[in-house]
């Protein structure tokens, strides 16, 4: 690093003024950046879950629906079914709607006194109930029409809907102003909410631009807070500062560069710089102030040349660390993780060229400060270098206790992975009290649910045998307690063939009698009825079934029990939302193991080449390893899901955790090699490295509490988790890793 610091220290706004113009470069691209609040879009594109949708929709156009709710006392009364027909009309107005389903355009399929079926709408606009009788008789004719109850008539009568089946053209924007301004266009009784995909990706948008617009601001001013609390001098605060912002700037502006959007895991890219990317200035500030002491007299140039050169090499590994455990997210298969880890090593990186040389070269430049009193005034050591004093004296004396103190706890934490869930569903993100979440539980309360599971058949679906699996599998899905709602051609046909048959609840057991029911339906009824169904050549058809539950595990088991059936078929796909919740529980599993191990090894390789040493790498990995099951027991004691974001601990916490084992190893091997016995080694590293250890952990701490403000559960969570398994780091550097030395005196750090 010799020739580096000098390099810096004699050309110094050379370096300034690169730092600051790469800067200033992608800063020009923050204002592409661009939100995408799709859940789908976490997967890759060559999911099956993703290309089994697509199909889908090449068959039967847009997958989503949006849902208008209207809740009452009774909704069978005129006033309140006049509302819900004058919204419906609207609704199938808008270019973007290919379709409205509401009793006034779903069917009531029946038989005349002839015995031909006859085809009506479920409710007639024409004829309302006016008396009690009359809506008594209209809630009986509904409750025997499966195509309408449970579906957009609540089964007790208390809530009734509208479905907008959406284009592959619609945005969320247009559609939401749309249907609000059908709302406020047709006032009436009852209380009207929205519901659906389209809300909810809305209500994410929104929430992904209120973090950012709080993220920051809070975030400047805590790390600004702690700095100072830190270094006290003005040159402690801003040069780590200006490195934070510096570091945030090039990351964001890499987004748009790389044609990536934001999602809602990359609301947590700021937060991470803000915690992670002063950590190497503060070390290398920590040690400018321990240069600076009164007696020398030293000028800038000669204080930063040194704390350059005594303090390059471990904070390159420590970044380098970092990076790598970072970069170890790019082996998820959730694509937010991927671009999170490569974003989040990049800005590190840069943080770490900004301190090895901006804040080099600023320092070269400004007066040498007055030392402070507390490193080397008469009164000596005050605060925290008294505590550490106190930290290392306890460790000096008890190394056995402690070792096998923090293993004990490690092992009864551990039990916890045992109640350790996955949970994938994007209306969990939010309170069970929050507006989209209420809509939700009203959706799977009322509608038969808000997530969907399609199945797509090919083939003749006008033959026996291909609707007697399909009204098979309808079946199986219905008696799952998590389904609400299920619709297929195969139960139209049934209801057809009950209407014309005296009321025999059966599939017709010929093609030819089959085919003659869709004739006689289309003579009352529309050709588009069963679109959503069937596709017009009869080659295609669609079995729908809505589940009503936000448990991932349990949309999981129903997917799951789903495709068991369809196995041995290979004209039949599982596609819908379902899927796509129950494949990224596998993704995060998956990313989540995936990252672990490889972010391990290679924080081991590391350290090991830092070292030269296998040891090296053991111990420092070692800390790691325990502070695992903490993080992760604790998670299922306290009931904390592993989803999108929690399952990015891993690697932050191997990357950013090891920075501390790093340099305590680095600094105790230097006071060996300097004469001291290893009972003075540990004191004296704990009291010089262990402030900047301290103040690079408390910094992270703070950093990533800044997370506990967000609109999002899991990012509040994943906070909180930081903050625990930085702070089981920190213990494992100051407490775990002096005690192991002590009592096993590795040959890699002795003289």
């Amino acid at each position: 690093m010799r020739t580096a610091a000098n390099i810096i220290v004699r050309a110094p706004w050379l370096f300034i003024v690169l730092f600051l113009g790469v800067t200033l470069g992608f800063a020009t691209q923050l204002p592409g950046l661009q939100i995408d609040p799709e859940v789908k879009n976490q997967l890759p594109e060559d999911m099956p879950a993703r290309v089994n949708l697509r199909t889908i929709e090449e068959h039967f156009g847009g997958s989503e629906m949006l849902l208008v709710v209207v809740s009452a006392p009774d909704v069978l009364d005129a006033t309140v079914l006049q509302r819900l027909d004058r919204i419906g009309s609207d609704l199938s107005d808008l270019p973007f709607v290919d379709r409205v389903l509401t009793p006034f355009t779903l069917t009531r399929i029946d038989s005349d006194e002839g015995g031909m079926m006859t085809v009506e709408p479920a409710i007639d606009a024409t004829h309302l109930p006016s008396t009690p009788e009359e809506r008594g008789a209209l809630a009986e004719a509904l409750a025997s029409n499966p195509l309408v109850y449970g579906n957009v008539v609540a089964r007790d009568f208390s809530a009734i809907s509208a479905i907008a089946m959406l284009g592959s053209d619609a945005t969320d924007t247009e559609t939401m102003a749309a249907v609000q301004q059908v709302i406020d266009d047709n006032p009436g009784p009852g209380e009207v909410v929205i519901g659906g995909a389209p809300d909810v990706r809305t209500h994410l948008s929104e929430d992904i631009r209120g973090d950012f617009r709080r993220f920051l601001p809070v975030g400047l001013l805590v790390v600004l807070g702690f700095l100072y609390a830190c270094f006290r001098q003005l040159r402690g605060v801003l040069l780590p500062f200006f490195v934070v912002v510096m570091s945030v700037i090039v990351a964001m502006g890499l987004i748009p560069m790389m044609g990536w959007k934001v999602q809602m895991l990359t609301v947590t890219l700021p937060v991470i710089l803000l915690a992670i990317a002063n950590d190497y200035g503060i070390h290398l500030m920590a040690k400018f102030q321990e240069e600076n002491v009164e007696g020398k007299v030293r000028d800038s140039r000669f204080l930063a040349r040194v704390v350059l050169e005594d303090l390059g090499p471990p904070v390159i590994a420590a970044g380098i660390t970092t990076m790598a455990g970072l970069l170890c997210l790019t082996t998820h298969i959730v694509v937010p993780a991927r671009q999170l880890g490569i974003l989040a090593a990049a800005g590190v990186g840069f943080a770490l060229l900004c301190s090895l040389g901006f804040i080099p070269a600023v320092l070269a430049v400004l007066p040498v400060p007055k030392p402070l009193a507390s490193l080397s005034g008469p009164e000596g050591p005050s605060g925290l270098e008294r505590l550490l004093q106190s930290v290392a004296g306890w460790v000096v004396r008890n190394p056995w206790p402690i070792i096998i103190g923090i293993c004990a706890f490690a092992l009864l934490a551990a039990t916890g992975m045992l109640r350790l869930s996955v949970d994938t569903n994007p209306i969990n993100y939010y309170d069970a009290n929050a507006p989209v979440a209420r809509t939700s539980a009203l959706i799977n309360q009322h509608f038969g649910g808000s997530t969907e599971l399609s199945i797509l058949w090919e083939g003749d679906i006008q033959e026996p045998e291909v609707l007697a699996r399909i009204d098979a599998l309808e079946r199986e899905l219905r008696a799952s307690e998590d389904v609400g709602f299920t619709s297929s051609i195969a139960g139209v046909v049934r209801m057809m063939n009950a209407a014309v048959s005296g009321g025999e609840d059966a599939l017709p057991d010929s093609r030819e009698a089959i085919a003659q029911l869709f004739l006689l339906y289309s003579m009352g009824g529309e050709p588009d009825d069963f679109e959503r169904m069937v596709d017009f050549e009869y080659e295609h058809a669609l079995l729908t079934a809505r589940i009503n539950t936000l448990s991932t595990e349990k949309t999981s088991a129903v997917v799951a029990r789903a495709q068991e059936l369809v196995a041995d078929d290979s004209n039949v796909l599982v596609g819908g939302f379902g899927v796509v919740f129950a494949d990224l529980v596998a993704a995060v599993v998956e990313g989540q193991l995936t990252s672990l191990g490889l972010s391990l090894v290679l924080v081991f390789l590391l350290v090991t080449l830092t070292f030269r040493s296998i040891g090296a790498g053991l111990y420092a990995v070692v800390p790691l390893v325990l502070a695992m099951p903490v993080l992760f027991g604790l998670m299922g004691h306290l009931g904390i899901e592993l989803n999108v974001v929690t399952a990015m601990l891993s690697s932050i916490m191997v990357g950013v955790g090891v920075d501390y084992t790093l340099h305590f190893l680095w600094r105790y091997r230097a006071e060996r090699h300097a004469g001291l016995a290893p009972d003075d080694a540990v004191l004296r590293t704990l009291i010089t490295s262990g402030r900047g250890i301290v103040f690079n952990a408390l910094s992270v701490i703070v950093g990533f509490a800044v997370l506990l403000i967000s609109n999002f559960l899991p990012v509040q969570f994943f906070g909180f988790l930081v903050v625990v398994s930085i702070s089981a780091c920190l213990i494992g550097a100051l407490m775990l890793l002096p005690a192991m030395v002590l009592v096993f005196r590795p040959a890699f750090l002795e003289p």
